[in-house]
């Protein structure tokens, strides 16, 4: 392994025990390039540049056809795929992550920009903003609340509506409403008007996709022992296979330009995109309309949910993949740098014109495979979407809208996950409820799925929480084991399954609460067992404790409860239940206690 490498793969485990903010593993952990950058050999410098130039093959015709997702002229998908290159390039804490236009991110800016570039723009920059505070804050555990039935549930509804948007330009139908509901009604009901040569197109790009794909799926790995002309091919057809976009795309267009020449045209084309480079200036604070001027704070009205869900997604998306083949290849991401990272790549973006961006998992699966050892291949990535935008636009007028078409349909696909369906049912099924109204109501409001997926997890977990599982074993005493930690919301169901089991029966017997498992308890809890301790007091029998942690016991005894008992062991207490000689409890201050016991306490 290069020590450029290893280096990058130390400052990511060191940085976080970096004692001082000035310290030079702080700075690393600001700035991941300093950490491989020096150990650079210039012998390397024609690494980065197989996976550079496969993920830019890739990402030019995706951005050109995510422009169209996201409902933006052609030349923002491109505004988009180079900020975030250059910007991980330095930031980064992962060798294999690239930033750029992802199908989910364009769909949410078709949500909440009305396809307007300066909404888009503006929520680049307002994203970007919220996910670099959530950086300096470091509040990335926010997004743990955002369970995986609910990511699943969101990006298989999103591969549907994605994918079925693209029917119409599939088959040359024009004037479809966007929202899916009238979408799925009217391209039915206009199928009929189906052009020919697009729906032709379509379906054979469709095919030499897949069989593209399955290609590259069964090339043999090479190995060194191979001759030279076997290796030279085994990489002709990997290259092939993973640019199999652009080869696509490009064999579309010379199909258009034929026609083109002869004087028809079968096909709906891209039409005219901006040639050259995005200018630099400020995002779009207001914008002026027919109608007047729509000010800063009407546009982030018009915006609205999209303020939370376009940056979290965003973020989630990115991490769960840089976590992904974070661990696929041994090594460690910085969750927090990240977030800074993919922040100031949105807010350096709407400088140019871009929308927001977030990780692509197609593209980062073309990097890693790509033999990658550090960020530097994005610098190629980036280059070579700046030279097509200088040099390349004239030629993508004649590419056909269902050869875009075919390649979002072809990229969305695997995100329509149909075995975490019976994964979750063979495991758990009570998490197939977040999964099943995040589908469902995404297709209503994207906002209104994801925060139905969320509050569904969190109350499952509430009721997890408030009605804990409670082991019961039966005999002259008997004792009760809480399965996890007690807190507020338990106190009852704990009490009412001790009393029914030891003081409802004839006669009342002793109990034991074995607290392996409990290792903390609220004021609310305290309140609850000392009741619990009166109720077994007027009945004339007792309730112990046993198996107690440092920081329970410590509570406990603070509080002062009155025939409060405890042991060491679940067996002393029973002894003692059972009035058998040679056990006793706790309970009389710390001389009866056992020396570690009281060094514990007093630690």
């Amino acid at each position: 392994m290069p020590s450029a490498v290893k280096a990058l793969g130390q400052a990511r485990s060191s940085g976080s025990m970096a004692p001082g903010c000035c310290s030079p593993a702080a700075v690393q952990r600001r700035l991941p390039i300093l950490a491989w950058l020096p150990h650079y050999s210039v012998q390397w410098l024609k690494m980065p540049l197989t996976p550079g130039l496969s993920v830019g093959l890739t990402v030019i015709p995706q951005a050109l056809a995510y422009a169209e997702v996201a409902g933006l002229p052609p030349q923002y998908g491109l505004y988009s795929a180079f900020m975030g290159c250059f910007v991980y390039f330095f930031l980064g804490t992962s060798r294999d992550v690239t930033l750029g236009p992802t199908a989910i991110m364009s769909l949410l800016v078709s949500f909440y920009t009305f396809r307007e570039p300066a909404y888009a723009v503006l929520l680049a920059f307002l994203s970007g903003c919220i996910q670099l505070a959530m950086g300096l804050l470091r509040l990335g555990f926010l997004l743990d609340f955002i369970s995986c039935p609910v990511i699943k549930g969101f990006t298989s509804a999103a591969a549907v509506i994605i994918g079925f948007g693209q029917v119409k330009n599939l088959l040359g139908l024009q004037h479809i409403p966007r929202q899916f509901f009238l979408q799925v009604y009217h391209t039915f009901l206009r199928v009929g008007e189906t052009r020919v040569g697009d729906a032709a197109l379509g379906l054979v790009c469709m095919v030499l996709l897949l069989v593209l794909k399955l290609m590259r799926d069964h090339v043999p790995p090479v190995h060194p022992e191979m001759p030279p002309g076997v290796r030279l091919s085994h990489g002709l057809v990997w290259t092939a296979t993973t640019a199999r976009n652009a080869l696509v795309v490009s064999f579309a267009a010379l199909v258009a330009y034929s026609f083109e020449v002869t004087g028809y045209q079968p096909f709906v084309l891209t039409g005219e995109t901006a040639q050259g480079l995005p200018p630099v200036r400020t995002p779009p604070f207001s914008v002026t309309t027919a109608n007047g001027t729509v000010s800063f704070t009407e546009m982030v009205q018009d915006i609205g949910a999209g303020l939370a869900v376009v940056p979290l997604m965003g973020l989630l998306e990115s991490i769960a993949i840089a976590k992904a083949f974070a661990s696929q290849n041994s090594y460690r991401i910085d969750a927090n740098q990240e977030l800074l990272a993919i922040g100031l790549t949105n807010v350096l973006g709407s400088l140019v014109s871009s929308y927001p961006v977030t990780g692509s998992f197609g593209r980062t699966a073309v990097n890693a495979q790509s033999g990658v050892c550090t960020p530097a291949g994005g610098l190629v990535t980036g280059v070579l979407v700046l030279l097509s935008l200088g040099y390349l636009t004239s030629l993508f007028y004649y590419i056909p809208k269902a050869a875009l078409a075919a390649v979002i349909i072809m990229a969305v696909a695997p995100l329509f996950d149909t075995k975490v369906f019976g994964t979750l049912w063979r495991v758990k099924r009570l998490d197939l409820a977040p999964l099943c109204v995040t589908f469902l109501l995404c297709f209503w409001e994207v906002q209104y799925g994801i925060l139905a997926g969320v509050l569904t997890s969190v109350l499952i977990l509430l009721h997890t929480l408030a009605r804990p599982q409670t082991q019961v074993s039966e005999g002259p005493v008997l004792v009760l084991q809480p399965a996890s930690g007690l807190h507020f919301p338990a106190v009852e169901a704990l009490r009412e399954a001790v009393l029914s089991r030891a003081l409802q029966g004839s006669p009342p017997r002793s109990a034991v609460l074995e607290c392996t498992h409990v290792c903390s308890v609220d004021y609310t809890v305290v309140r609850g067992l000392g009741e619990l301790l009166e109720d077994f007091s007027r009945q004339g029998v007792t309730l112990a404790f046993a198996g107690l942690q440092v920081p329970v016991l410590r509570v406990l005894l603070a509080a002062d409860l009155k025939g409060f008992q405890y042991f060491c062991s679940l067996e002393e207490a029973e002894r003692c239940l059972r009035q058998e000689p040679g056990a006793q409890p706790y309970n009389v201050g710390e001389d009866a206690m056992p020396e570690h016991k009281v060094a514990l306490l007093k630690a």
